[in-house]
């Protein structure tokens, strides 16, 4: 059975919302990422993906093929700001332009404060912060030229505190002020900029969360929500419908796909 707002994979899409457009997108081996370049390009778009784990990236291209889908992908680290100018310049010389910008790639853990590693605080904002903004930047000449939209996955965790989580949230508060900063700075070119807050979701990040032994689980309660999970595609589908003419009018909000988790 298929949950309510949720399409089967082989479901046919009568419109084409993004036929001549251009999606660069990260994160695309897994879970969201992956379900966002199989909907994108099921409507139309051409897909430029981004990822380390190249064999699992390497699936994604071969579904969206298989499915009638165009789809190139480059193996990125997107914390380096020098391999982020790179994919960029590579998308546009494969499709010539760059209409849609997909920052979905991001890591997860749970650590008390003590043990959190100078390493471990470096690499959360390397990919979770430092990869989207340049990225962002690199990609922004080319948005503009398209008049199109750049799109960022927050998290509930950048609209709340959450125990044991604290680099983790302080990147994704950092995402949600980044993304309402360049929409304000952006505000009168005709680009849209937003961000998607999901709470948890079905995919790979969460089935590998890591949970601590000793943690205090009344001090986790108030962000477990009362509602399941989130699948990718339905986070694919809040994606689609924001990099679409029908949002037309939205620009620099944080959309909470949570499950009624921070609306208290």
């Amino acid at each position: 059975m298929v949950r309510p707002g949720v399409q089967p994979a082989d479901t046919l899409r009568a419109v084409n919302r993004f036929d001549d457009k251009t999606a660069l997108l990260t994160g695309v081996a897994s879970g969201v990422g992956r379900a966002t370049a199989q909907r994108l390009a099921s409507e139309g778009a051409r897909i430029y993906g981004l990822d380390v784990n190249a064999d699992a990236m390497a699936e994604t291209k071969a579904d969206v093929e298989t499915r009638g889908g165009t789809m190139a992908t480059r193996n990125t680290d997107v914390g380096s700001v020098a391999e982020c100018r790179a994919a960029v310049d590579a998308c546009v010389a494969e499709f010539g332009a760059i209409d849609i910008v997909g920052n979905i790639a991001g890591i997860a853990n749970q650590r008390h404060v003590h043990q959190v590693t100078e390493q471990g605080w470096d690499q959360m904002f390397d990919i979770n912060v430092k990869g989207m903004f340049f990225l962002t930047q690199a990609a922004l000449p080319h948005v503009l030229e398209a008049e199109g939209t750049i799109i960022n996955i927050a998290s509930n965790a950048g609209l709340m505190g959450q125990a044991y989580t604290v680099p983790y949230c302080a990147t994704k508060g950092a995402v949600v002020n980044m993304t309402k900063a360049l929409a304000m700075e952006f505000v009168k070119r005709p680009i849209r900029i937003n961000a998607i807050a999901p709470g948890g979701i079905d995919t790979p990040l969460v089935h590998n969360f890591e949970i601590q032994p000793d943690v205090d689980f009344d001090l986790m309660k108030p962000y477990m929500g009362f509602r399941p999970a989130s699948s990718a595609e339905q986070i694919a589908g809040l994606f689609a419908f924001l990099a679409s003419d029908e949002a037309g009018n939205i620009h620099g909000s944080i959309v909470s796909a949570d499950g009624g988790l921070t609306a208290s």
